[in-house]
């Protein structure tokens, strides 16, 4: 008997929690303290003051989409090991307008000459529609914001995004500046570049102040900075300013973000003359959660980026957002219905793949392997196609309520064919799934468990999937080809019925190349058939049988299906042809073939 290795030489480098259990710990949970230093860390609210306790964000619905900013050529390009060039940044550009986003952040002009030289490719170009709004960045400094407004000159609408760190450690690490100094930093800056855009009447110039890691600077003081930045840029109603709260590094669970966003939101001074906007991180994996939830507490504005990419673990993912929406039956404002161009755009713009399993987004994210899962979409999928039928809807227009796909795959442009697929982990409904849409096959359901038992063998002495082609060849060699290439054939046979009632089946049987001629007779052309083999010493008895067309008009095919006990052996079979009467014949001559040669 083999020993196994112990699991400290298989992974040295764990340490497996030894512990002892809490004595509070409930008897089915014997989970062990981990040596890991968990004491280094402070919850969020040793670390941020939470001030509300009054919060009514939770009865909230989200009914309308937020104005949608992809920072994807901004934030998500600081995030790439190569930061794309022009030709990539303007793909990804042109994707974004087709996709009809409206306010698009395309650099730091400061920080590059790739980013500057992009902004001016845009205003040179004549590529900004007449209804896109292009922002940049900056940080509050006044030589980078004269880099920055010189790089929008020309584009017909601009807004300017001015940040500046606020939080307690970012101040003392960072800026070692103390509250006072940073606020005046801000204000020099804000007032700075107003003067600035005053320099150039005519210009519709905008601005957005990002008090940056707001979710781990002090509620008071992001209020204070905030309303004073709202009083200097003499905010108003038809020229609102954009206020951005980004949770710069996710420290927290969802709901304390929607506290912050309510407390400002319910704070701000000329709220009316203020677009509250949100910038969340993914740093716990939460980054979608602080979003939505952060609209219900009422921001009106979220930046992100296509499939989450950004900094460490990301920006919120905006593909991810938006089809949330979509599948709660709220409009998004931007179109997926080609998602995977969309995905493809992204990926070579980033030169990063997009997970398999990202949702909505994801190569593999409609798609089932699991039986059951199989199961229940094909069943689900014929009953949207009937009820639709019913409500005289086209299958596409018709409400949407299919197992395990929270919206219609062809919404976004994937086809059905990537919805259930097969390997050693399917079932019998999938297998029939597919051979039902891709062949035509309407498998009895008594036959299925005996084809799913034959995919499976061959997917589990493979380990690999088969494609709905490889399924029908391993059909058809399996339950019709035993027909014509088996140890007993038909050389020749006809079928009469010379009386009502009365069938006659006169046939050539060719059995381990010996010719025999034979008749039987029977009430119907398959037990006139079973009589005449008996005439050779094959006992056929038809336990079930079916057929069905494979399409409507002349010269279509049909297919039948037998399940046959021969000599005690029990096997299902199918025929094919443009004939019925040919395929059943068909069909009972490969069931026998099939359970003579699984006796032998």
């Amino acid at each position: 008997m083999a020993v196994l290795p112990s699991q400290s030489t298989v992974f040295p480098a764990l340490r497996t929690p030894a512990g002892g259990v809490p004595a509070d710990a409930p008897r089915w949970n014997p989970q062990r303290p981990s040596a890991m230093p968990h004491h280094r860390y402070q919850p969020a609210h040793q670390r941020v003051a939470l001030p509300l306790t009054d919060r009514t964000w939770p009865s909230r619905q989200i009914e309308r989409a937020p104005l949608w900013v992809p920072v994807d050529l901004r934030d998500g390009n600081q995030a790439l090991a190569e930061p794309m060039d022009t030709e990539r940044k303007r793909r990804m550009f042109d994707l974004l307008v087709t996709m009809g986003f409206k306010e698009i952040e395309v650099g730091y002009p400061s920080a590059s000459q790739t980013d500057f030289d992009f902004v001016r490719h845009l205003a040179d170009s004549g590529a900004v529609p007449d209804d896109v709004t292009i922002s940049v960045f900056t940080a509050a400094r006044e030589d980078l914001i004269d880099r920055t407004v010189a790089s929008v000159e020309g584009l017909p609408r601009t807004l300017v995004h001015l940040y500046t760190a606020t939080a307690p450690t970012w101040r003392d690490v960072v800026l070692g500046r103390s509250r006072a100094e940073v606020h005046g930093l801000i204000l020099d800056a804000a007032g700075y570049l107003m003067r600035k855009a005053e320099q150039k009447p005519g210009t519709d110039l905008r601005f957005e102040f990002s008090p940056e890691v707001f979710n781990l600077t002090e509620p008071d003081f992001v209020l204070e900075v905030c309303n004073s930045v709202t009083e200097l840029w003499e905010a108003s109603p038809d020229r609102p300013v954009i206020h951005n709260l980004p949770a710069t590094v996710e420290i927290a669970t969802p709901n304390v973000y929607a506290d912050q966003i309510e407390y400002m939101h319910r704070h701000l001074a000329r709220r009316d003359s203020v677009i509250l906007s949100v910038h969340p991180h993914n740093d716990r994996g939460t980054g979608v959660a602080c979003a939505e939830l952060a609209v219900m507490a009422g921001a009106q504005r979220v930046e992100g980026c296509l499939f989450g990419n950004g900094e460490r673990t990301g920006n919120v993912d905006l593909v991810t957002l938006a089809l949330n929406l979509y599948a709660q039956g709220v409009n998004p404002m931007v179109d997926f219905s080609d998602i995977d161009a969309v995905r493809e755009v992204v990926e070579h713009c980033n030169r990063l793949p997009v997970h398999p399993r990202h949702p909505y987004g994801g190569e593999l994210v409609h798609t089932a392997f699991s039986g059951t899962h199989q199961d229940a979409i094909a069943k689900g999928m014929a009953h949207h196609a009937k009820q639709a039928a019913e409500q005289g809807l086209a299958a596409e227009e018709a409400p949407w309520a299919v197992p395990y796909l929270p919206i219609d795959p062809g919404d976004i442009g994937r086809t059905y064919e990537e919805v259930i697929r097969i390997n050693s982990q399917s079932g019998k409904g999938g297998i029939a799934h597919l051979l039902h849409t891709h062949h035509g096959l309407d498998l009895p359901r008594s036959m299925r468990p005996d084809v799913s038992r034959t995919v499976q063998h061959v997917t589990d002495s493979t380990g690999r999937e088969l494609s709905h082609k490889e399924l029908w060849q391993l059909f058809r060699t399996t339950y019709i080809a035993p027909a014509l290439d088996g140890p007993l054939t038909l050389a020749s046979w006809n079928s009469a019925e010379p009386a009502p009632g009365e069938h006659r089946f006169t046939c050539t049987l060719r059995l381990r190349g010996q010719e025999h001629h034979c008749r039987g007779t029977g009430n119907g052309p398959l037990s006139a058939l079973a009589d005449a083999l008996r005439t050779v010493g094959i006992t056929v008895d038809i336990l079930n049988y079916t057929e069905h067309s494979i399409s409507t008009g002349p010269g279509s095919s049909a297919v039948a299906y037998a399940e046959c006990r021969v000599n005690g052996v029990t096997c299902w079979a199918a025929g094919w042809d443009t004939s019925v009467l040919t395929a059943s014949v068909h069909a009972v001559m490969a069931a026998v073939n099939r359970c003579e040669q699984g006796s032998s």
